[in-house]
């Protein structure tokens, strides 16, 4: 629940903030992305895949073509563009944290 309990720490800061759980890739619910940029006119896209090639580099792809006039920032909390090995003491170093996700947000709210 990463994004969850981030969006709960920002929201003591006074941020309004905004989670999309799109559940699914296919089929992507891109009217609920597109809607969600031109309400905030922000973007951080959380997602455990790698920087490079994973599903948040398809989801900036839709913003830029079909929302880019509304976006004032985006941001990607994924911290590695290397494929990740999944051992457990890995695990936390390439998985976006908590933490990870507080200063990416908080770096777009100051935007």
């Amino acid at each position: 629940m990463t994004a969850l309990d981030a969006a709960e720490e920002l929201e003591k800061e006074g941020l309004d903030v905004e989670v999309i759980d799109l559940r699914t890739l296919s089929p992507l619910d891109k009217e609920a992305i597109l809607r969600s940029v031109k309400k905030t006119s922000r973007a951080l896209i959380l997602h455990e895949a790698s920087l490079t090639g994973g599903i948040g580099g398809e989801i900036a792809a839709i913003i830029s073509a079909e929302a880019f006039e509304w976006l004032d920032r985006r941001w990607c909390a994924s911290r590695r563009s290397t494929r990740r090995y999944l051992t457990r003491p890995r695990e936390d170093y390439y998985l976006p944290q908590v933490k990870d996700v507080l200063d990416a947000a908080r770096k777009i709210a100051a935007y």
